[in-house]
């Protein structure tokens, strides 16, 4: 009888399976397939629960707090669409019920007495580090931070952010376009780009 498991052949047999049989296994309660799950996607959905958190030690609670709802619904996976899309989805989800128990967001959400209009030339950022990069998107205002995420990356209207964080759509149009003028600012003054670019 085989006392000890080869770390080895576990990492062979992760990457055998297919999403459906990870999943399968999880929901049967394989610890090592529970272990091979958080390990394919938590650095993955660690980045997401940045862009939305204040601080590192505020995003690795969002993404424990995103992994226990993900195994608690993982038997509710219906293998329609990517798993990781799925898992992501319960990681914004998690970053914005967050967000929203967190009560300085209130500040930063009444914004419908001013509309910053801000010129939309799609800034393309080629020579900038993704790591440089989030810590500009995370150093702005939470309000802000939050749209920025929801519409820039995420890809939702300002109809469905407005619906999902109780806002205004002007509000959510709004925060966009000063996240929009912040970030833009930050990276002239990070000499990232020219001041005539803008």
């Amino acid at each position: 009888m085989q006392l000890f498991v080869n770390k080895r052949s576990l990492d062979i047999e992760a990457e055998s399976m297919t999403d459906e049989q990870l999943v399968n296994k999880c929901v049967s309660g394989k610890v090592s397939a529970q272990k091979t799950f958080y390990e394919k996607f938590a650095r993955k959905m660690m980045g997401v629960c940045l862009r939305y958190a204040a601080s590192y030690e505020e995003a690795q609670d969002v993404l424990q707090d995103g992994f226990i709802k993900v195994f608690n619904n993982l038997d509710r996976y219906q293998n329609k669409g990517s798993l990781e899309g799925w898992v992501r989805r319960i990681m914004v989800n998690t970053s914005l019920d967050a967000y929203r128990k967190n009560k300085k967001h209130q500040q930063d959400v009444s914004m419908d007495d001013v509309s910053y209009l801000v010129e939309d030339k799609g800034y393309i950022i080629e020579n900038i580090q993704a790591d440089d990069l989030l810590k500009l998107v995370q150093s702005i205002p939470e309000g802000y931070r939050v749209v920025f995420n929801l519409y820039a990356i995420e890809g939702y209207s300002h109809k469905e952010i407005a619906e999902r964080l109780g806002v205004t759509e002007s509000t959510s149009k709004s925060q966009y376009s000063r996240a929009k003028k912040l970030l833009r600012q930050m990276l002239i003054e990070n000499n990232i780009v020219e001041e005539s670019e803008r």
